[in-house]
């Protein structure tokens, strides 16, 4: 994005800023024709309503059960599905909020959510829940997650669901290797070594080097750093030293102990390479964990947190929560949250979060037998919860990360691996941006 650009966005999120603030529960707006700001009606609790599924195509089929089992419920309203692919959801609401065409509820992610309660279109949910069936049973520390995401004063997302990190590896090619599981970084470099064979096109590791590759990187810097807090006072600590250093050990795995075309690789080519290929790890999350189970069956794979230091402790960024938003715009608002109601009940954020192999938001969903079962799920819940993980808070409350850390920045982390630019270079120019953005947030909050 080029320096005009981002100071007009930028001068037009701090208006915003100052308007949403002074925002009430009681604002309304209408079917999903209107833009942020529109006034519309509560509504009759009746209807039709439009669902925007935020990663459509990956979650539409579990979401169009849940959908089935609504209606069925509730012959009153009918919920018309929109599937957006995850990539384009952003750049689809801030369309929507400056054209028209919002829907009534839809899925939101921690990573946009500031972006879009900034400018005014989403209804903040405190009173809703405080009143609901659902107060009490959703995870604290997600509710608190979705709540800091948005810029700390009002809830506007409710939490369906938490990912997390996860080290996907071939039991079966480390068995053969003689290799130990990768519990540790030094095992991680020790096995993307020994695993790479180029004249068998055998890796150990596929990096993600397309789209979605700053998460990884982070957490790959920050989890070997040791390094707890994003901030040092108002200055981030993405360049640090020990960053930097950490940065430099794992972007050289490169064509070193990874394929080449890894450069290019979003999660879709690199999930699709790993499940049909020879590679020994795989850096992504829980979502993924279906399609290693019907590639590879059971027995092949594993999926452990993120490794740990060498003396145990495990340092991770903080994963995006996943959720639902009413918006603002909505004349129907009564309905739209019935159906927020409906997803996170337990039975239907159980169902959800098996499909996606995900933590469920629902206390008792997340008690299910299957999370016990779904050993990566199972774990990941562990790691987050346990007394030797630190979570590095990304910060998801700016309204400008979510293309600080994509559009600015994935181009540069390509030009890292191809030896365009050095790992300092890039960790410099993304926390000159961070510290630019986080001045302009405290300066208008």
């Amino acid at each position: 994005m080029n320096s005009s650009i981002r100071r007009s966005r930028r001068a037009a999120v701090a208006v915003a800023l100052g308007s949403v603030l002074a925002l009430t529960a009681t604002a309304c707006g209408d079917d999903g024709s209107g833009s942020a700001g529109d006034k519309g009606d509560e509504g009759s609790g009746k209807g039709t309503i439009t669902f925007w599924d935020n990663n459509g195509g990956v979650r539409t089929d579990v979401w169009k059960q849940i959908i089935a089992d609504f209606e069925k419920q509730n012959p009153g309203i009918k919920v018309t599905y929109v599937g957006i692919p995850a990539a384009s959801a952003q750049s689809k609401y801030d369309t929507a909020i400056q054209g028209g065409g919002l829907p009534d509820v839809g899925g939101v992610g921690t990573a946009m959510l500031a972006e879009v309660a900034v400018q005014g279109a989403l209804e903040p949910l405190d009173s809703r829940l405080a009143k609901s069936s659902l107060n009490g049973m959703l995870n604290q520390k997600l509710l608190d997650n979705s709540r800091a995401a948005g810029g700390g004063d009002r809830l506007y997302q409710i939490p369906t669901s938490s990912n997390n990190g996860v080290l996907w590896y071939r039991t079966d090619l480390f068995q053969k290797a003689g290799l130990d599981a990768p519990t540790t970084w030094t095992k991680f470099y020790q096995a993307a070594d020994k695993l790479t064979d180029k004249a068998k096109n055998a890796f150990g590791f596929t990096i993600r080097g397309g789209e979605g590759s700053i998460a990884p990187a982070l957490d790959a810097a920050y989890g070997q750093s040791g390094i707890t807090s994003f901030w040092n006072g108002d200055r981030t600590t993405v360049n640090d030293p020990k960053n930097v250093a950490a940065l430099e050990k794992y972007v050289a795995l490169y064509k070193k102990d990874t394929p080449s075309a890894d450069v290019n690789n979003d999660f879709t080519k690199m999930v699709a390479q790993w499940d049909s290929g020879t590679i020994g790890m795989l850096s992504h999350n829980l979502g993924s964990y279906q399609d290693h189970l019907k590639a590879l069956g059971a027995d092949r794979f594993r999926g452990l947190p993120n490794p740990t230091r060498d003396d145990g402790t495990r340092v991770q960024i903080s994963n995006p929560v996943d959720g639902l938003s009413v918006f603002k715009s909505s004349k129907n608002k009564a309905a739209a949250w019935k159906f927020v109601e409906f997803a996170l009940s337990h039975e239907e954020n159980s169902k959800f979060n098996e499909s996606a192999g995900q933590i469920p938001a629902n206390t008792q969903a997340a008690s299910d037998a299957w999370v016990q079962k779904a050993e990566p799920t199972k774990l990941a819940a562990e790691a987050l919860n346990g007394a030797r993980t630190k979570i590095v808070q990304l910060p998801y409350y700016l309204p400008d990360w979510n293309t600080i850390s994509k559009a600015d920045n994935e181009p540069n982390f390509q030009k890292v691996l191809l030896g365009k630019m050095t790992a300092k270079e890039f960790l410099d120019t993304l926390a000159d941006q961070l510290n630019k953005a986080q001045a302009d947030w405290k300066a208008h909050h």
